[in-house]
C-alpha cells in the first residue's frame, strides 16, 4: 500500500495522506489485511467525526475535519444560516445521520426540513431525510435508487391458502420474479412506459433505454423484495383499485426502484452538480444542487419523472405477472414512492420537497410502510403534518450498517428465528437480517402524528436478492476478531 492508494481512496493530496498511511501499518500490526484496512480508511475519509477517538484513525479524522472547517470557512457560499427542521423520534438515529440533516438545512437554497424516525446516514441527504428547497433540486436528496416505491395487492382470500398450497406460491414467487444488478428477463416484458417519447429526447436517458427494457419488472438488491402474507384491515381502505372492507386477506408487498436506470440519472446529475459548485466543503459536496432554470435542472427533472414512470411499471409488471398466476381475484390496491422530489407550497412558498426514504403523507394519502422480512409493515393514512412537510418514515430503518451486519449475524440463527414466526424464506441477504433493523412499532409509535394505521400485513414468505447469503465473508470475520473492543 502507497499514497496513490491512499489518494485513490479520494484523500487530497498532502499531509493527511502521510498519516493515512501510518494509521495503515498500524492497522496491519493489528493483523487487519489490505482490503479492510482500505475500508475503513474509505469510512474515515466519508465520516471524519465518528473516528476522532479511535486510536488508529483518530489522528487521520482529526486532519480530515481541520481541512474541512477550512474550507467551509473559504466557501463561496453562505453556510452559517440554517433554515427550520424538527426531527421524530432523535433518540433512535444516528449521529451522523443527525449532522447530515443539519447540513441539509444550511444550504443556501433550503427553506425547511425534517428527520423521520426511521432515519439513518446516507449520502448527501440522511435516508428519512426530507428537505424542501427553492427552485432548485438536489440529485442526492433524491437518492441512487430515483422513484424507489411500495406496492401491494390485496387478493379477495384468506391469508391460509398459503399454507394449503404453499409450493404453488413459491413457484409463482420463483418464476415471476428476478433480483439484483445486472439481472433481466430472457424475454423483455411489455408496458407502456417503454413508448414514452423522453427515452429517446432525453440527452442521457436515450443511453439506457434497451438496459431498461431488458430490466423492467425486476427488481434490485439490498432491502428490495417480494413477499406474500396476511392483511389484517381493521379500517376500510378506500384503495384506487377497489373498497377493502375490514378482514384479513392474502396480500403480496413488492419494494424496489428504477434499476439501473435511475442509478446511472442519480450519479452523472450529481456529478454535474458538484462540478457546477466546486468551492462547497466537502461534506456538503453530495448536497449540491442544480437550479431548474438552468438547461441541467431541467434535466434532471425529466430524468428523475422519467424514472419515476419507469419504477412504477416494474411493480405494475410484478403485480400483472403474480396475479395471472395466481388467477385469485383482486380487491384492491396500494402505491407510493419515495426517493422523489415533488413541487408543493410550504408556508405559501412554492417549493421542491425532497423524500429520500420517506412516505408522502398528506391529508388522506394512502401509502405502506414495511417493517423487515419477520417484522410486521404497515398501511396508512397521512395526516397532512405541516412540521414534517407531510411525510412520514418509509420503513423500520437500518439500526447498523451492512458491514456490521455480516460481523454479526449468522444464517442458521436467523433462519431458526424466521422458522418458529412461520415465516419462509426463499432467499435474502444476511445483512437484511432482521435484527439490522429498527424496531417497526417503536417507529410508528414515534410518528403517530403524521399517519394513522389502517392495517397491518405479516410476511409469511419472502423472496430478495441473494447477495452473500451463503457465504460468511472471510475479511469480516478478521475485522471481527482483530476489532472487538477497539472500535467506536
Amino acid at each position: 500500500m502507497d499514497g496513490n492508494t491512499i489518494i485513490k481512496l479520494g484523500y487530497r493530496p498532502g499531509k493527511t495522506v502521510g498519516l493515512a498511511l501510518q494509521a495503515a501499518h498500524a492497522a496491519q500490526a493489528d493483523g487487519l489485511d489490505d482490503d479492510a484496512i482500505l475500508s475503513d480508511l474509505a469510512d474515515v475519509l466519508n465520516a471524519p467525526g465518528d473516528f476522532l477517538d479511535d486510536p488508529v484513525y483518530g489522528a487521520v479524522a482529526a486532519a480530515l475535519t481541520a481541512y474541512e472547517h477550512h474550507r467551509e470557512r473559504t466557501s463561496s457560499y453562505d453556510l452559517t444560516t440554517a433554515a427550520p427542521y424538527r426531527v421524530w423520534g432523535a433518540e433512535g438515529i444516528e449521529v451522523g445521520a443527525l449532522d447530515q440533516m443539519k447540513r441539509a438545512v444550511r444550504l443556501p437554497v433550503a427553506v425547511r426540513g425534517a428527520l423521520m424516525p426511521d432515519a439513518h446516514q446516507g449520502y448527501g441527504l440522511p435516508i428519512g431525510g426530507v428537505l424542501a428547497t427553492s427552485n432548485s433540486v438536489i440529485p442526492y436528496a433524491v437518492g441512487v435508487d430515483i422513484a424507489c416505491r411500495m406496492r401491494m395487492t390485496v387478493f379477495n382470500a384468506s391469508p391460509h391458502v398459503l399454507d394449503q398450497k404453499r409450493e404453488r406460491f413459491r413457484s409463482v414467487l420463483e418464476e415471476n420474479t428476478r433480483f439484483g444488478p445486472g439481472h433481466t428477463w430472457d424475454v423483455p416484458r411489455d408496458h407502456p412506459v417503454m413508448d414514452d417519447p423522453a427515452w429517446d429526447e432525453h440527452p442521457v436517458a436515450r443511453q439506457f433505454k434497451d438496459t431498461a427494457w431488458h430490466q423492467l419488472g425486476t427488481s434490485g438488491s439490498g432491502n428490495h423484495f417480494v413477499e406474500f402474507g396476511a392483511l389484517n384491515v381493521h379500517t376500510q381502505i378506500d384503495s384506487p383499485q377497489g373498497t377493502i372492507p375490514p378482514g384479513t386477506y392474502l396480500a403480496v408487498l413488492s419494494h424496489s426502484g428504477s434499476r439501473r436506470f435511475g442509478l446511472e440519472m442519480a450519479d452523472h446529475y450529481t456529478h454535474v452538480a458538484m462540478q457546477q459548485r466546486p468551492t462547497l466543503p466537502k461534506d456538503f459536496k453530495h448536497l449540491a444542487w442544480l437550479d431548474l432554470d438552468a438547461a441541467s435542472g431541467a434535466e434532471y427533472w425529466a430524468a428523475m419523472t422519467l424514472a419515476g414512470h419507469y419504477a412504477s411499471a416494474n411493480h405494475a409488471v410484478i403485480h400483472r405477472q403474480i396475479v395471472d398466476a395466481l388467477r385469485v381475484p383482486v380487491l384492491g390496491g396500494i402505491e407510493n414512492h419515495h426517493n422523489y422530489a415533488w413541487k408543493e407550497t410550504v408556508d405559501g412558498q412554492d417549493v421542491i420537497v425532497h423524500r429520500k426514504g420517506a412516505t408522502p403523507a398528506g391529508k388522506d394519502a394512502l401509502g405502506v410502510i414495511p417493517g423487515s422480512m419477520s417484522a410486521p409493515g404497515f398501511v396508512v393514512r397521512g395526516l397532512g403534518n405541516a412540521e414534517s412537510l407531510s411525510s412520514a418514515a418509509h420503513g423500520a430503518g437500518r439500526r447498523m450498517s451492512r458491514k456490521q451486519a455480516f460481523r454479526t449475524f449468522d444464517w442458521d440463527i436467523v433462519k431458526r428465528g424466521l422458522r418458529e414466526q412461520g415465516i419462509e424464506l426463499l432467499s435474502a441477504g444476511l445483512d437484511e437480517a432482521p435484527g439490522a433493523y429498527k424496531d417497526i412499532r417503536q417507529v410508528m409509535a414515534e410518528q403517530s402524528d403524521l399517519v394513522v394505521a389502517l392495517a397491518e400485513f405479516q410476511p409469511r414468505l419472502v423472496k430478495m436478492d441473494p447477495g452473500r447469503a451463503q457465504r460468511r465473508d472471510r475479511k469480516s470475520d478478521q475485522r471481527r476478531r482483530t476489532k472487538k473492543g477497539r472500535r467506536r
